[in-house]
Parts: C-alpha cells; sequence; structure tokens
C-alpha cells in the first residue's frame, strides 16, 4: 500500500504486519533499493518505506538535515501511532535517522546504521563539494558515473552492468537541487558531540568495500555511542541490501526481531 503522511508531504509504501520497522534510503538510491529485503521483512514486521524529502513524491523541505529528519519524524510517528520503531538506515538515510533519534526522543528503540556514521573526513567532505559543484554546473549526468563508484566496487560494476545500469538510471531522474543540497549537508554535518545522547541499541553494519562512508566512520560511530556494535560485511560496498540481500538481512534480522 503507498500512502501519503506527514500532512501529505511523505510518500511511503507499507507492508506487511507486525512490530513497526522504517527503512530509510540512501542518496544515491531510492526507497526500491531495499526491494530484495523488504518482502522477507515484511514477513516479520509491519515495514514503512518513505521516500525522503525530495525523492518520489515527497515534498521538499529547506533547513538542511535537522529539517529533513524532522519531517521523516513526524511521519514514523503518524505511521506507528507514536509507538517507537526499530529503524534502519542506509548512507544519508543513516545520517536522517540518526539525526532524528538524537532530536527526537522515543522515536525509534533500535537503530541500524547501514553503511553510515556521524561526521566525515575532510577528504570526504571536499567529495561531496566536489559533487555539489559538479551537479551544480552541469547536471547529475556530470557526477552520476562518480555516484555509481560510490555505491559499488569496481569488481561489482564488472559482474552486474545491467544493475548499475538500472541504478544509474534512477540516480538521473533524481532532483538535481535535492542531491546538491544534501551534498552540501553532509559535508558540513558532524553529529559525534550528540552521540551520547542515543540511549538505544545500535548495530552499524558497514560493506569493507564501501568507498562513500568507509569502516572507519562507522567504527568511530560505534565508540561514541553508548550501547553499539559492529557488523562488517566482506566484499561488500555502500548498499550491501542491493548487493547481497541475504547476508544483510543475516546481519539486521537478529537484531531488529
Amino acid at each position: 500500500m503507498t500512502t501519503m503522511l506527514a500532512g501529505g508531504t511523505i510518500e511511503a509504501d507499507i507492508l506487511g504486519n507486525g512490530p513497526p520497522v522504517v527503512l530509510l534510503h540512501s542518496l544515491l538510491a531510492d526507497a526500491s533499493s531495499f526491494g530484495l529485503v523488504s518482502t522477507e521483512l515484511s514477513r516479520h514486521f509491519r515495514v514503512m518505506l518513505p521516500a525522503l524529502p525530495g525523492f518520489g513524491r515527497s515534498a521538499t523541505v529547506a533547513g538542511g538535515l535537522v529539517a529533513v529528519a524532522d519531517q521523516v519524524a513526524v511521519s514514523i510517528k503518524e505511521f506507528s501511532n507514536g509507538q517507537p520503531v526499530r529503524l534502519l538506515g542506509n548512507g544519508y538515510g543513516g545520517f536522517v535517522a540518526l539525526q532524528a533519534v538524537i532530536r527526537h526522543s522515543g522515536l525509534a528503540d533500535r537503530l541500524v546504521l547501514a553503511d553510515a556514521g556521524a561526521a566525515f573526513s575532510e577528504p570526504g567532505r571536499e567529495a561531496f563539494r566536489g559533487m555539489a559543484r559538479g551537479a551544480a554546473a552541469k547536471g547529475l549526468e556530470a557526477i552520476a558515473d562518480i555516484a555509481m563508484r560510490r555505491l559499488f566496487a569496481p569488481d561489482f560494476h564488472a559482474a552486474n552492468p545491467d544493475l548499475v545500469a538500472e541504478r544509474r538510471r534512477i540516480f538521473l531522474q533524481s532532483d538535481p537541487a535535492v542531491i546538491i543540497a544534501a551534498c552540501e549537508a553532509l559535508a558540513a554535518l558532524d553529529l559525534r558531540p550528540a552521540l551520547a545522547e542515543v540511549r538505544i541499541p545500535v548495530l552499524a553494519v558497514v560493506g569493507e568495500q564501501d568507498e562513500a562512508t568507509p569502516l572507519p566512520m562507522s567504527r568511530e560511530v560505534v565508540a561514541g555511542l553508548p550501547d553499539a556494535r559492529l557488523t562488517i560485511l566482506e566484499g561488500l560496498a555502500h548498499v550491501p541490501q542491493l548487493q547481497a540481500p541475504e547476508r544483510f538481512l543475516a546481519a539486521v534480522l537478529p537484531f531488529l526481531s
């Protein structure tokens, strides 16, 4: 079932029955990136797959990542009738999820950060600034190859050209202004000072080959959180749920259950 939440501003697919689980997608993908795992999750949970603000039919919001997180939190509370959810965010969705949990006590009772963290290194920040500049000057086509390299490792590209081409097509349908604003927000983001406020269990899952949000970021966020653990998925990159859905489910299902 597809519905509109948060006063008609957030588009979301809802499937299954059981405890509420919310899946937040990456900046370089969309909610369909969870398509290979959402059916299995819906056998155990009532799953919400929102389009983040500015994606799909979800309205854009002004005010950076804080505003995005607040709007997503409103939609989550409506979906769950105010009850805590199990919240999972991949990449950009992980940063949104972490920001939302910091700002909205009681929003979630468990958090999975899939290939995300609390802050980027200076080279990571510059990479986002470069993507923003490239998209602003020449459009998303100019950064599409970079985006796909950040999603998948080179060997996966070579072995799965059709999947990579489909992901590239989906990325090019994004609103350039949304991508630029998100890149600029991520380049400035630093949630490390607030990590001690996150008093719920957290699982950080990271692809060993992730170049977009590399392993040291996951190690850092786990070290800064009061109750967190780390799972490394060997041979995978930024969107493990697309590369190896069975292995991704094996990593997150015990924690979510």
